[in-house]
């Protein structure tokens, strides 16, 4: 035993017991670090895949169509039912659990999702639109077809599908508590969606339209007939920092037509500049707004 000038009495280590163990971890840590199986470089690799670069598809018709890779775009619009929100357009993004995203690297089912400012193709927000027959790639998607959306997240073998199920006390949205949306493995009935177009005096009329590509839609689930809906003043903490909820939900106004937080868009590539979407494409002028003196004929100057 030896005495401890600062304590009680403590007894002395084996120095050669200490020493091998000291030599064994760092055996450990450097066998790890050359297989790659180290926490930091697993993380890493998970946040390299979901931030990668993604090529979006060139819609040649203005239409949007099975096997397409698409960006799901909640517009920019004032909440006015929230003091504080996220503005901008947003994005739909894959948002794995943060302490599961430290552990793995990879994608682990079920995996949430969130909104954010995003609006460059990457793995996380990238989600190709699939027939649930898997028979109609390449064809026109018609408002009123099932589809499903699956996405990468920027890994070559994985495919996850957005679905959602009718609320528990068990399963629910983090914030609102309304129905749940999430990434799982399995294609089923709860993975299927169907596009709608967002006037309802004109709803009916088109029914077996195709899809246009960049253009506000609402995006309903077939099993439970809620729609996609953003929640700009709920925000979330995750793995890329501060985002907002997205749930199953449909908000009508009092003219019973649904509320700009339900509305989507399918946005596409732009063709012009690679690793562009058609939401950075600049308005015709003839859309953009004229100055009064403009508008005026010219024998009313």
């Amino acid at each position: 035993m030896a005495r401890n000038l600062y304590g009680p009495r403590v007894r002395m280590g084996n120095w050669n017991e200490d020493v091998y163990l000291e030599e064994e971890l760092m055996k450990d840590f450097l066998e790890k670090r050359d297989k790659g199986q180290l926490l930091i470089q697993r993380s890493r690799r998970l946040k390299e895949n979901l931030l990668r670069q993604m090529q979006l598809s060139i819609s040649q018709d203005g239409y949007v169509h099975y096997g397409d890779k698409v960006m799901l775009v909640n517009p920019d619009h004032p909440e006015t039912e929230a003091d504080l929100f996220l503005g901008g357009n947003l994005s739909l993004c894959v948002t794995p659990d943060e302490v599961k995203a430290h552990l793995s690297d990879e994608l682990e089912v079920p995996c949430g999702l969130s909104l954010a400012q995003v609006t460059v193709p990457i793995g996380r927000n990238t989600f190709i639109v699939l027939s649930p027959d898997r028979e109609a790639s390449g064809q026109v998607l018609r408002y009123g077809q099932n589809f499903c959306l699956g996405i990468t997240g920027g890994f070559e073998d994985k495919m996850l599908y957005l679905s959602s199920d009718h609320r528990t006390l068990l399963k629910s949205s983090k914030r609102s508590w309304l129905q749940e949306v999430y990434l799982t493995d399995e294609v089923s009935y709860l993975s299927c969606w169907q596009a709608t177009f967002p006037d309802p005096q004109l709803r009916l009329e088109y029914e077996g339209f195709p899809v246009p590509a960049n253009a506000k839609i609402l995006i309903n689930h077939c099993h439970t007939n809620r729609g996609l809906v953003a929640h700009r003043g709920l925000f979330l903490r995750t793995y890329f920092g501060k985002e907002v909820e997205v749930a199953a939900h449909t908000y009508l106004d009092s003219h019973r037509v649904e509320k700009p937080k339900n509305h989507w868009m399918l946005v596409t590539g732009n063709p012009r500049e690679e690793r562009s979407i058609m939401l950075d494409q600049p308005k015709p002028r003839a859309e953009e707004p004229r100055a009064p003196e403009q508008a005026a004929s010219p024998g009313e100057q």
